[in-house]
């Protein structure tokens, strides 16, 4: 019998290290530029979710008086906000849809809910949840990032499966591609033939989440973005949107472009402008911008861009208005995340998915204030991914 100690090192898989920290969401996206972009937009999508689809900004302010009011809610306070009950503006009223089977109901037991008045779209999320683009857009960052690639089969079982699985969706409000893609799937048609010609700027909320999946040097992108969007948006003005957008991120957060620009520099705010001028001609330019800043300034008040976005350009979905309505909200606001991402959520409308834009390419050139990080309540998935 040896009754001496061993004197052997233990091996090295025997030894125990200390778990490491989660990753901060704050540490990732100071060095990662698309992330930070994908980021922004996940945060315009949560400080807006509370005031969607008002339309009458009179009633915004009143439901809503902190977020129309920064002195009252304070410089360094979160601008999530719940959303009040009841939506008076709401016309989901108007909306209905039934599923072609049970195995195919997206609506489930929110369908209750469609055909009332006053009915919030987004009745039961909290202050700083994301609505249902914007958690797509989080389950594609994720697959595309460990796949390191995207497959368009992969993301619509994904796709279906989340859509379909009875606990994982709690907001009300289901926007209309994903309707109609329900329906073509539940009338026998293949997922990659179930898309339709949308023309809603709801389509664009992917295009952050895949350049920061993959990132901005990707040799196959464009292809990348333009195959996936077209999967539930076919309209020709929704793609080339996309694809501006896509040119603009890939521009605006390439380390070798971005490394020289530190964030919130006028040198980052001066490119931001620069980019949207060349990479978005159809939809801005010089003399619109100063014909659009011009009214804003003449407007004055707590939210002088209703001037453009709500009386110049629509503030509802529709790709036309709602494209140049974002990049205007981002030109304004260069340099500061947190005003515009409030002053798209004032303007009221589609101002979840405007601010899928808006936020992006905000973040892409500016630091991410604290309290729009830590109220973000999909950041540690986030992070995590």
């Amino acid at each position: 019998m040896n009754d001496q100690p061993d004197m052997h090192p233990a091996a090295e898989d025997d030894v125990q290290l200390p778990p490491l920290p989660p990753p901060r969401l704050a540490d990732l996206v100071a060095e990662d530029h698309a992330l930070r972009a994908f980021t922004g937009a996940l945060i315009a999508d949560a400080v807006s979710m509370p005031v969607h689809w008002y339309y009458d900004q009179g009633a915004l302010d009143r439901d809503y008086p902190l977020l129309a009011d920064p002195v009252a809610r304070g410089r360094d306070a979160s601008p999530y906000l719940a959303p009040r009950h009841p939506h008076t503006g709401s016309i989901l009223w108007r909306s209905q849809w039934t599923a072609p089977s049970p195995a195919f109901d997206i609506l489930r037991d929110q369908a209750r809910y469609w055909g009332r008045r006053d009915v919030h779209y987004h009745q039961f999320l909290e202050p700083g949840d994301n609505t249902l683009n914007a958690r797509l857009a989080i389950e594609l960052f994720g697959l595309a990032k460990r796949d390191r690639d995207y497959d368009p089969e992969r993301w619509l079982d994904r796709y279906v499966e989340r859509m379909l699985a009875p606990d994982w969706n709690r907001d009300t409000y289901v926007e209309e591609y994903h309707r109609h893609f329900f329906t073509n799937l539940g009338a026998g048609r293949k997922p990659i033939n179930c898309g339709v010609r949308d023309v809603h700027i709801g389509g664009l909320a992917a295009v952050p989440a895949l350049v920061a999946a993959l990132g901005p040097r990707h040799h196959d992108l464009r292809r990348i973005v333009r195959l996936h969007v077209s999967l539930t948006h076919k309209d020709d003005e929704v793609l080339a949107a996309a694809d501006a957008l896509l040119r603009l991120l890939v521009r605006l957060t390439r380390e070798d472009h971005a490394d020289g620009r530190p964030p919130g520099s006028e040198a980052a705010v001066a490119e931001l402008r620069a980019a949207l001028l060349d990479e978005a001609s159809p939809w801005i330019s010089t003399a619109k911008v100063r014909s659009w800043e011009r009214a804003a300034d003449m407007a004055g008040g707590h939210c002088p861009e209703r001037a453009v976005v709500g009386a110049m350009l629509s503030p509802a979905c529709y790709i036309p208005d709602a494209f140049p309505a974002a990049l205007f909200l981002a030109w304004r606001h260069a340099g500061d995340v947190t005003a515009g991402v409030v002053a798209n959520a004032l303007c009221g409308g589609d101002n979840c998915h405007r601010g899928t834009v808006v936020g992006a390419l905000l973040a892409a050139v500016s630091p991410l204030p604290e309290p729009l990080l830590a109220g973000l309540r999909s950041g540690g998935k986030l992070a995590a991914s």
